[in-house]
């Protein structure tokens, strides 16, 4: 069987539901119906400096889709975007929010695209799915393991069909890629690796706090985090080297790698976790969140091993990121251009397969996926939905714990907790300032 034919016939057990192979684009769906005015969907975006731009310039090639409403703390970034060639031609027709919560109260706003700092998304997208909006949120969801949680509750409370911006889940090279992991040619798998080396990331030098830069309501970019002094090195791009907002690389990458690890592994929640690392590159410089973090998860019949330095390129298998499932007779080795399979030398398998490069844009076809989901009323169509990036965000969040810590440990998958007591009072949640309340779900 040549690699076509064992790709069409395959199909893909994810660890927390289906992939179909040669994922086909909504374009190609789009072709076959017409797009009515009953079928137009109108989108506001919160939070729109980085990705939540990027995917809203994405969602927008739908046929269709109408951006109707934007929303940042920045007014610079806001007159930026608006400005933006691609929307010059309705920019009046834009209507403008620093207070996400006014633009829930949009009526017309049937999709709402989260793009902020982290520390943001689980309230955000709790209040949108209570305002019965549809949500596209950026990845993690959560800033812990019980936001994880509660908005996985509130998916289930409210109804609304919410993708995750996990876009690999839906990049036909990874599913094919865990067909042929599933398919045992591999052999038994004993270790999975995951590489993440990042040398374009590197975190800011440390500068005095200064005043708000003018026209930035930095309360209002607070919000549910501690209250501190504005610093120039923790805004925007750089909120992710810091614990109030976000968890570093382990949460910002490692939420695409190690999800494939877990899907290829169909694998549920580790038993033990151990976390090392730190400042060793960069000690001089602002970051809470290490530079260089080696993590070691138990699971029940193989280790996962989470790999991660900021600042350097020259990771496994000469990749700046990979997840490598190591088997008995060959090693399979993916990232974000291709996969393929390395033989081991005494192998009597011959399953030796060349580079199968990417053959999609991931990205653009998950905000197809996500449309077309949102018209045919389907969340089963979803490709990363709430609860499996829960999922995978809980397990990051379990390496940074373990880090943070500096303790090896245990959970307990009866009681959904570590076994530490201490550690479950003093990391499984963050407390909510501000006056802002942690979200409850009935």
């Amino acid at each position: 069987m040549n690699r076509k034919e064992f790709i069409k016939n395959t199909t893909i057990a994810g660890a927390g539901g289906m992939f179909l192979p040669n994922l086909k684009g909504y374009a190609q769906w789009v072709k076959k119906n017409k797009i009515s005015a009953n079928d137009q969907l109108n989108v506001g975006t919160i939070g729109i400096n980085g990705m939540g731009w990027n995917n809203t310039m994405r969602v927008l090639e739908v046929p269709g889709v109408n951006l109707v409403a934007v929303c940042d703390v920045d007014q610079s970034v806001i007159s930026k975007r608006l400005n933006d060639k691609k929307v010059a031609s309705f920019k009046d027709k834009i209507k403008v929010y620093n207070d996400y919560r006014k633009m829930l109260d949009q009526k017309d706003i049937d999709v709402i695209y989260i793009g902020t700092p982290d520390h943001w998304h689980a309230l955000m997208m709790v209040d949108a799915a209570a305002a019965g909006k549809h949500v596209y949120v950026e990845k993690p969801i959560g800033n812990s393991i019980a936001e994880c949680e509660v908005m996985v509750a509130a998916q289930k409370k409210y109804g609304s069909i919410i993708q995750v911006g996990q876009w690999q889940r839906s990049s036909n090279h990874f599913q094919e890629a865990m067909a042929f992991v599933h398919s045992g040619k591999l052999g038994p798998i004993r270790t999975v690796k995951v590489c993440c080396y990042q040398g374009w990331m590197r975190p800011d030098p440390i500068v005095a706090n200064s005043a708000p830069p003018k026209g930035v309501d930095y309360n209002a970019w607070l919000g549910p985090a501690p209250k501190k002094p504005f610093n120039a090195s923790r805004f925007h791009f750089h909120f992710r080297w810091f614990w109030d907002y976000a968890g570093g690389l382990m949460t910002d990458w490692g939420v695409h790698l190690l999800d494939y690890a877990l899907i290829g592994m169909k694998a549920t929640l580790p038993k033990t976790i151990v976390g090392l690392g730190g400042k060793f590159a960069y000690p001089d410089l602002s970051q809470e969140t290490p530079d260089t973090l080696t993590t070691l998860y138990e699971f029940e019949k193989f280790n996962l091993v989470w790999d991660a330095a900021m600042g350097i390129d020259n990771g496994s298998y000469g990749r700046d990121h990979c997840i490598a499932f190591i088997g008995n007779n060959a090693t399979l080795v993916l990232d974000r251009g291709g996969w393929e399979v390395i033989e081991e030398k005494r192998s009597e398998n011959k399953v030796l397969i060349p580079l199968q490069k990417n053959s999609n844009n991931g990205h653009r076809d998950h905000q197809f996926n996500f449309i077309k989901a949102i018209r045919e009323n389907n969340p089963d169509l979803i490709n990363c939905n709430v609860e499996e990036a829960a999922h995978v965000a809980k397990v990051a969040q379990m390496g940074n714990i373990s880090f943070r810590s500096n303790q090896k440990l245990s959970w307990s998958a009866k009681h959904n907790q570590f076994d530490d007591s201490k550690i479950n009072k003093n990391y499984l949640a963050k407390k909510y300032h501000n006056g802002y309340q942690f979200p409850q779900i009935d």
